[in-house]
């Protein structure tokens, strides 16, 4: 077959990439075959992506065994749960971007002839997602898996949970012992947060979609079938190369909505809107955020997950793993089941295939769900006319009045919810957090986890133009549009201004006229940006807005 990698390898002008190539250990024979880049986001500053070593290795067997030679290649990785409530957080939202640049720029310098990229927390699977549709290359993204969950006096926790402990214990509710004993056992090993957080909203997205194989994702990290799975997937990539499956084949406008059914099946993250506007925007998909609310609408809620609901990750793949989720969906005729997938089959092939565990209760039969629709909603109004987002799953609330308390960084609203100055019936503001504004848009789920830890969780409700941790719960709104730092609404807010939040509705208002709404913002003047050189000052000029998925070009 023709092969791209043969422009650098092949031919007597190209004798001298071949010298450099066979200082590393390359044959002429390893030169002629399919050349598989290995995007690795492996990083010792997490768990999340702490065993994609070895998993890398296993994914080289499989394409070597297949008759292809891999090139491993790494990128970046920032953890957004050892950043969270700092100003490290920025680099979060940032890292997705760079995560796709610096793939794709390995994979244009190096003509590789395919893909296999390997991710694990928050931002390196949409990275990575987003590299293979601008490269539009065959491409297989594996999920690294979840972390197990950890054990709290005979109660299964997660990340989210200390967070929320940090919270009843700045309120007296929990002691420092106490504490310290929850953080010692919520993380017991390698792997990616354990709820159906943003890590595994993003896997289930990549099964549903098409760019993971079925199954695969859903794998916990530590298993022993993980290793199995790599392999595996150094053989698919091969067979999507000779068949010359690319993303864009599979990444269809069809398969968005598939996408997003899954979010809304699984009680997925409001991260899932910010990246799947992304890939949709690299795909060429015209994909709108008010799409998001109808599908979520007219799906139901089937999965019993955290931060919600009872379950981890790890129960979905003892249930029988991301495939049952997919068959509920097809079988309620909420996707389109004809999908390409990067096996080379269809969506409903595959789940066709999967096999549930008898007498499981973590994803439910279409015929008795949770709720009746998803957990994403899209609010509009006065105060956001561009859209945001807020999760309804676990919420019996439909509607929440009260007045403003404005704060201009994540830092200030923090201090005030730890030394009790958050009352019942505030409206937490948190303002200048946006894609540009922060800049890199930080999730806010220390503040989110510490009004739930200290019981204001049902009577409190927190806006930003800034986003949530998946293990967000609660009446919090996120992703603000247009966001304060380029003169949206929620700039002309000051303390006490009555806001109203419907749900049921899909409003969200400033309850005052819209004349002094309006020379409010006349006033506005913008801040000087946070920093003036750099990653972020460079990011900060060139980001998007949040409702067309904070992109960078």
């Amino acid at each position: 077959m023709p092969l791209k990698s043969h422009t650098i390898t092949q031919g007597p002008q190209r004798a001298g990439a071949r010298a450099m190539l066979k200082a590393v250990g390359f044959t002429d024979d390893d030169l002629k075959r399919p050349n598989i880049g290995i995007a690795n986001t492996w990083i010792e500053t997490m768990p999340c992506n702490y065993r994609l070593r070895e998993l890398a290795e296993r994914v080289k067997e499989g394409v070597r065994a297949a008759g292809g030679t891999p090139m491993e290649f790494n990128t970046i990785a920032i953890s957004d749960g050892v950043t969270m409530g700092t100003e490290g957080m920025k680099a979060s939202l940032v890292s997705r971007d760079m995560v796709a640049d610096s793939i794709e720029l390995v994979a244009r310098g190096h003509m590789f002839d395919g893909l296999v990229c390997l991710v694990a927390c928050d931002k390196t699977t949409p990275g990575a997602a987003m590299a293979a549709l601008r490269l539009n290359i065959p491409t297989v993204v594996l999920y690294g898996g979840s972390i197990l969950p950890g054990n709290f006096r005979g109660k299964d926790v997660t990340i989210q949970d200390v967070y929320e402990a940090v919270g009843a214990y700045s309120c007296g509710k929990m002691s420092e012992k106490d504490l310290c004993e929850i953080e010692d056992a919520a993380c017991p090993g390698a792997g990616a947060c354990g709820g159906q957080f943003t890590a595994n909203t993003m896997a289930t997205i990549m099964e549903v979609i098409g760019l993971c194989p079925a199954g695969f994702a859903g794998i916990p990290q530590p298993d022993r079938r993980k290793g199995d799975v790599a392999r595996r997937c150094g053989q698919i990539i091969m067979q999507a190369v000779e068949k010359d499956l690319k993303p864009r084949d599979i990444c269809t406008r069809q398969a968005f909505e598939n996408a997003i059914a899954s979010v809304a099946a699984s009680g997925g993250s409001t991260n899932a809107v910010l990246h799947l506007l992304a890939l949709a925007h690299e795909a060429g998909v015209d994909l709108k955020i008010d799409e998001f609310q109808e599908i979520s609408g007219r799906t139901p809620l089937l999965a019993d997950l955290k931060p919600a609901g009872r379950y981890t990750a790890v129960d979905v793949d003892k249930a029988g793993g991301i495939p049952v989720i997919a068959q509920r969906l097809v079988e309620g005729g909420y996707v389109h089941k004809d999908c390409i997938t990067i096996t080379g089959r269809t969506l409903a092939e595959e789940a066709a295939d999967a096999k549930e565990t008898p007498g499981q209760d973590v994803i439910r039969p279409v015929s008795n769900p949770i709720k009746k629709s998803g957990g994403l909603v899209v609010l509009r109004g006065s105060l956001s006319p561009d859209g945001c987002v807020i999760k309804v799953t676990g919420i019996d609330r439909k509607i929440h009045r009260g007045p403003a308390r404005c704060f201009e960084r994540e830092e200030d609203a923090m201090a005030a919810v730890t030394h009790g100055e958050i009352k019942p019936g505030d409206v937490v503001v948190i303002r200048y957090e946006g894609p540009k504004g922060g800049p890199g848009m930080r999730e806010m789920l220390g503040v989110t986890g510490a009004i739930v830890g200290a019981g204001l969780g049902d009577s409190v409700a927190l806006i930003t133009d800034g986003r949530f941790s998946g293990a967000t719960r609660g009446f919090m709104v996120g992703h603000v549009a247009p966001e304060a730092a380029v003169g949206g609404p929620i700039a002309a807010l000051r303390d006490g201004d009555p806001l109203t939040i419907d749900i049921e509705n899909r409003k969200i208002d400033i309850d005052l006229p819209a004349a002094e709404i309006e020379a409010r913002l006349k006033a506005f003047v913008a801040p000087k940006p946070r920093y003036a050189t750099g990653v972020f000052a460079k990011y900060a000029l060139t980001v998007s807005s949040a409702a067309q998925g904070a992109v960078t070009c």
